[in-house]
């Protein structure tokens, strides 16, 4: 393993500088510093592979460094040094925390075959940690079906890459916010995880809400606001139904993607910004990309790391393994056992097309669940939609007319309780007025 950077804590300078120099061909980096304090600031912002701690240092002990070094900076394998005498303090120091040992005056190819070793063994417990973490978290990714396991090799590899922006796409209702929410966590163990639906604020908010506002930049503003960019910053962002932003955004945010900083709003400075961001949609970007709704550089520029959320009806006997897992889920919730579902009533489930994918069969369950807990659940139980998988619309080419038919007829529906009012139509879907009316424009109402 070459390359390697160590970091040797120890007040005798010239022992650094003889080590700096023993290592130098050996494509070892050698940091130093003499004090305790000086030692754990520097391990702190350089992470080297490898600390050699002295057990006598000027302001505290190495026994008394090494808790805050193992607090701190727990994948960091910790050499001690010590002298002729303190072996027993040095074993001491194993005991609590330290890797292993090396004393004094010590042989340059025992201390570069110490530092290999300590780096190699840390290595592998950080790979084993990764993969631990990443079949932690992507088990909540539920179903087997060839779809999910490449769905899990792709957070895989993108957890395991170093890019920093991702385009989740997939029909509404397929689990795009958990599959952001899995790829967080495998990528990150303590970081913030921020969500922004696009489509439920008005359009005057949502510049705001990203970037923040300064006192007085916009009436109401009456102190200095921090944005969900700022909120995020050393951990994600996730836009959810980012084909909703409106086009004068969408630039300000391609802006951000390109370099990383942003100006909130009355701001006179760039503020800088280490984030993930992960953008979701269930609409066809390209499609609107051509019809004018969205930035072909800002489409290009997201879709750097694809991730497609596969839609219910095409993953198999997922849908089994899903209502038996939404099933024992609400069944702790409500604290009643779960319902028993007969192989006529999987079958007929199976067959149906699931136009709502994972949302839709969540809340059947749900509903199932509260109303006939642990009782067998036969066909009869089910509404009247699920009973005819002929009417079930097909998976093919199709499949997206029929979404559209549905939010057209909710749209519809909606418009005309409210005698046409889009405010309170957009209210009582659920979206913002700016979204209902896009809705309307993409579907030629």
């Amino acid at each position: 393993m070459n390359n390697l950077t160590i970091l040797v804590i120890d007040d005798e300078r010239n022992l650094i500088r003889s080590i700096r120099f023993a290592l130098m061909d050996q494509h070892i980096e050698v940091l130093g510093a003499a004090t305790a304090r000086e030692g754990l600031e520097l391990a702190r912002t350089s992470l080297p592979d490898v600390i050699l701690l002295d057990l006598g240092l000027p302001d505290m002990s190495g026994l008394e460094l090494l808790p805050q070094l193992r607090q701190t900076l727990t994948d960091i394998p910790v050499i001690m040094i010590s002298a002729h005498g303190d072996t027993r303090a040095a074993v001491r120091a194993v005991k609590e925390g330290a890797l292993d040992y090396i004393t004094k005056p010590f042989e340059w190819d025992e201390l570069v075959m110490l530092i290999r070793r300590s780096s190699e063994r840390s290595h592998m417990a950080r790979e084993l940690s990764f993969h631990r973490r990443r079949h932690e978290h992507t088990h909540r990714l539920v179903g087997n079906s060839p779809q999910m396991e490449q769905l899990r090799q792709t957070l895989e590899l993108i957890g395991r890459s170093s890019g920093k922006t991702m385009l989740i796409t997939g029909p509404s209702g397929t689990g795009k916010a958990l599959v952001a929410r899995s790829l967080h966590d495998v990528r990150f163990t303590d970081a913030p995880f921020i969500e922004i639906n696009c489509a439920a604020l008005p359009e005057q908010l949502i510049e705001a809400e990203l970037f923040g506002a300064e006192r007085g930049a916009y009436t109401g503003a009456t102190q200095h606001r921090n944005g969900l960019i700022a909120l995020a910053d050393g951990g994600t962002l996730f836009l959810d139904e980012i084909g909703e932003l409106p086009l004068p955004l969408q630039a300000k945010l391609l802006s951000f993607l390109e370099n990383r900083s942003y100006r909130p709003i009355g701001g006179s400075r760039e503020i800088q910004a280490d984030v993930v961001v992960m953008a979701a949609t269930n609409r066809d970007l390209k499609a609107e990309v051509t019809q004018g709704n969205f930035r072909s550089d800002l489409y290009y520029r997201l879709n750097i790391l694809p991730i497609h959320a596969p839609p219910l009806a095409a993953r198999g006997d997922d849908i089994t393994q899903l209502i038996h897992h939404f099933s024992h889920q609400f069944a702790r919730q409500e604290g009643c056992e779960p319902p028993r579902w007969s192989s006529d009533t999987l079958r007929l489930l199976r067959a149906y097309a699931w136009p709502g994918n994972v949302r839709e069969l969540r809340n059947l369950v749900e509903r199932i669940t509260i109303l006939h807990a642990g009782q067998d659940i036969s066909p009869e139980y089910l509404p009247s939609e699920y009973l005819d998988s002929t009417n079930a619309p097909a998976v093919t080419s199709s499949y997206s007319e029929a979404i559209e038919d549905k939010e057209r007829r909710l749209i519809l529906e909606a418009l005309q309780e409210t005698d046409g009012h889009k405010g309170l139509a957009a209210e009582r879907l659920g979206i913002s007025r700016h979204a209902l009316k896009r809705r309307i424009q993409r579907l030629g109402l």
